[in-house]
């Protein structure tokens, strides 16, 4: 078994550049009001970095595993698998991210309460999926290897959480609305 390497963190860092990125220009851009063909761009845009930002995450994961031939030929499939899933529930969250940004000018306590309880309900499953591969991967190769699967997903995927959440702008209080609604 091979020794994860200090490049599996530059590659992380890259990692977050480009999706964090791409989330703040889909909250800018769905908030500006741009025009349809501007929109397709951007939708584009932001497709094809969440496509290399997978790429990029297979590529550290790998490097952080480090499996042999066999090990590679049970936990690739699974992860595939893992990744599709969240590909999914990725697109829940950006969606609840351009509805964010889309009414953070006039957001009212319904808007709020919605677009927290759809945070939350997005976390909720991106972890029960989390639980469910582990339980897939150490069925396949074992606790140890599972239990460091889930220490770099949950390392990058906290990276990545953090570097959205500083790219969004924090919610507006009571000090800046007229009235609640």
């Amino acid at each position: 078994m091979k020794c994860p390497s200090i490049g599996v963190g530059l590659a992380a860092s890259v990692l977050l550049i480009c999706s964090s990125a791409a989330i703040a220009q889909s909250a800018e851009g769905s908030s500006s009001g741009s025009s349809s063909a501007s929109k397709q761009n951007l939708a584009d845009e932001i497709k094809m970095l969440r496509k290399d930002v997978r790429a990029e995450k297979s590529k550290i994961m790998g490097a952080a595993l480090g499996l042999d031939a066999d090990q590679s030929k049970k936990f690739w499939p699974i992860y595939k698998d893992y990744d599709k899933q969240l590909a999914k529930l990725n697109d829940v969250r950006l969606g609840n991210i351009t509805a964010y940004a889309q009414n953070y000018n006039n957001m009212t306590d319904n808007k709020a309460d919605e677009l927290v309880n759809g945070a939350i309900a997005y976390h909720k499953k991106r972890i029960d999926l989390l639980a469910g591969t582990y339980d897939k991967v150490r069925a396949a190769l074992g606790a140890p290897l599972a239990a460091r699967f889930v220490q770099v997903e949950s390392q990058l995927l906290n990276l990545i959480d953090l570097q959205i959440s500083s790219n969004l702008p924090l919610i507006w209080g009571p000090e800046k609305t007229s009235s609640k609604q």
